[in-house]
């Protein structure tokens, strides 16, 4: 099956993650180690380990300390090493982020802009997504689509596109979706894109992009800009000035405080869930991965067993991240285009949306 041959090559390449751990520490697995080094953000983007050395694609270090502005390449302080005074902390507070030392030998946190792998992956997927995108758009600008129907990727970036655009943009956001279609698209197709480029355990993938809360809130962010700054006049009344009983919202404003709170919890919300799920996900295939080292000294039998049982959920929790990786993309954008929607709706919609609002958020 060709799926599984794809698959088990990158399911085995994902085996040699927490080699370098084990061995370091006389056989011992640091499970905890490997799962939040994935999972967290670094200053290099490690690749692999072969014969013994660390292969690592070095990074720009960007960093503003006591003595200054300082650009370097991430391999200066590379196990231990120091630079210009800067180093990466081993433990406290600022584990695994350049400090300084201070005069009382603690550590200082300089400002710190540098490329980490995860802004490193973010740029990479960005202009994989733009050149994907344009891609496409040659095939139309070649072809009449009136006459031939396009194939290969640009028909699966088609058909992505209108189930989005047809089925959920124009449905959930109302008679002004064209306003909004561009944003929509482009956060379904950034976040399905950068989904399934964490999946990948080899470079260039492999990053923890949507897994990582800053990317999640700043997506967050945009739909609520989008939501609050473009809400019509009855959006606002419903916030400032809902349909309740007097006493609700004169002289105490009960209900007034309830909307807007609710203002701030919907794209927490999605914030929330976008992050969870993404990193739950990396976290679980990791898991399973270490059961292979765990067991490694309970003898053949048992590892060998526990080997392949781990194989096989492997490929299934691969499989199972594909399906999730669209998933949390359409429900990002389904959740964004309902808000949006409920922002722009009149009044003799108002009720209805809320009610959708309800029934999927339940869901």
């Amino acid at each position: 099956m060709k799926w599984l041959r794809i698959i088990l090559p990158a399911l085995l390449l994902s085996l040699s993650l927490p080699i370098s751990a084990a061995d370091e520490d006389g056989g011992k697995v640091d499970v905890a180690h490997m799962l939040f080094g994935h999972i967290g953000d670094s200053y290099g983007w490690h690749i692999t380990e072969w014969n013994g050395r660390h292969v690592t694609i070095p990074l720009p270090c960007i960093v503003r300390s006591s003595s200054g502005w300082h650009v370097f390449m991430s391999s200066r302080i590379e196990h231990g090493a120091e630079y210009e005074g800067l180093f990466i902390a081993d433990e406290g507070r600022y584990a695994d982020k350049i400090v300084e030392r201070g005069e009382g030998g603690e550590y200082i946190r300089p400002f710190d802009i540098s490329i980490t792998k995860n802004v490193a992956s973010l740029m990479f997927s960005s202009i994989l997504l733009v050149v994907l995108v344009l891609s496409c758009a040659r095939w139309y600008r070649r072809n009449d689509a009136s006459e031939k129907a396009p194939g290969g990727f640009t028909g699966l970036v088609e058909m992505l596109v209108m189930m989005v655009h047809d089925d959920l943009i124009k449905d959930s956001v109302g008679p002004e979706y064209r306003k909004y279609a561009p944003y929509l698209l482009t956060a379904f197709f950034f976040i399905f894109l950068n989904n399934l480029l964490g999946i990948v355990p080899f470079f260039p993938g492999g990053a923890n992009v949507t897994g990582n809360i800053a990317v999640t809130l700043v997506l967050a962010l945009c739909t609520f800009l989008a939501v609050n700054l473009f809400g019509n006049r009855h959006y606002w009344k419903e916030i400032l000035w809902p349909d309740v009983p007097i006493f609700l919202k004169f002289p105490l404003p009960i209900m007034q405080a309830i909307e807007i709170f609710g203002m701030f919890t919907k794209p927490f919300s999605l914030m929330v869930r976008l992050f969870a799920n993404i990193m739950a996900g990396h976290a679980m295939i990791l898991g399973l991965v270490s059961v292979i080292f765990v067991t490694a000294k309970l003898g053949p039998v048992i590892n060998g067993s526990m080997t392949f049982v781990t194989m096989l959920f492997g490929v299934f929790m691969d499989c199972l991240e594909l399906l999730v990786a669209f998933i949390q993309a359409y429900v990002f954008t389904m959740l964004s285009a309902v808000f949006i929607g409920l922002s722009r709706q009149e009044e003799h919609h108002a009720a209805e949306g809320e009610e959708t609002e309800r029934r999927i958020c339940k869901q």
